[in-house]
C-alpha cells in the first residue's frame, strides 16, 4: 500500500521533513495543508459536509475542499488535484493568505497545520466523490454566518479561521475594483 506523507513545516512554512499522514496528526507535528473556497456568480460558498467516515471530522461542515500537497507537489498544484478528487471539476484559484492553528479531537489526532487560503469561482456541474463528501451546499454567507453562531460545532475546526481571510480577501478586492 502507498504511504500517505505529508511535508513537515516550520512556523514559515519551510520544508522541515515528510511523515506519514496518520503519524503526523497522532504527534501534532506542524504540517502544510490548503483549504479551498469556491463561490458561485450569485456570491454563495460551496459547502461540503465531509464523510461520515473521515478520519477525523466526520460528518462536520466545511470549506469546498480541503487536503495536504504531496512531498515534491507544488500546493497550487495538490489544490487543484483535490478540486478534482473531492468535487469532480476544477476552476481557475488564486492564493488568499495562510491560518496557523492548532486543534485536538477526541479521538487522539491533533490537526496542526500550516494552512493555505485559496479562492476560485465556479457554476458548472458538481461530482462529489461519496468517499470524501456526505453532503453539499450553496450558501450565502450571512446564512451561513448566522448557522455558525448558532451551532459552531457542526463545522471543522480550521474553518472559521480560513473564513475569515477569505471574507477579507473578497471585500478588499471589491473595493479595489470599485
Amino acid at each position: 500500500m502507498e504511504r500517505n506523507d505529508v511535508i513537515l513545516v516550520d512556523e514559515n512554512d519551510k520544508e522541515v521533513g515528510v511523515m506519514e499522514k496518520l503519524q503526523a496528526h497522532v504527534e501534532g507535528k506542524l504540517h502544510r495543508a490548503f483549504s479551498v473556497f469556491i463561490f458561485n456568480n450569485e456570491g454563495k460558498l460551496l459547502l461540503q459536509q465531509r464523510a461520515l467516515t473521515k478520519y477525523h471530522s466526520g460528518g462536520l461542515w466545511t470549506n469546498t475542499c480541503c487536503s495536504h500537497p504531496k512531498p515534491g507537489e507544488e500546493v497550487h498544484d495538490g489544490a487543484h488535484r483535490r478540486l478534482v478528487e473531492e468535487m469532480g471539476f476544477n476552476t481557475e484559484i488564486e492564493w488568499v493568505d495562510h491560518v496557523l492553528y492548532k486543534a485536538a479531537f477526541g479521538n487522539g489526532l491533533i490537526e496542526h497545520e500550516y494552512d493555505h487560503v485559496f479562492v476560485g469561482y465556479y457554476d458548472g456541474v458538481i461530482k462529489p466523490n461519496p468517499e470524501e463528501v456526505e453532503s453539499i451546499r450553496w450558501i450565502d454567507i450571512a446564512e451561513l454566518e448566522d448557522w455558525m453562531k448558532k451551532k459552531p460545532t457542526d463545522f471543522t475546526a480550521w474553518f472559521g479561521l480560513c473564513l475569515e481571510k477569505v471574507k477579507y480577501f473578497r471585500e478588499t478586492k471589491n473595493q479595489a475594483i470599485a
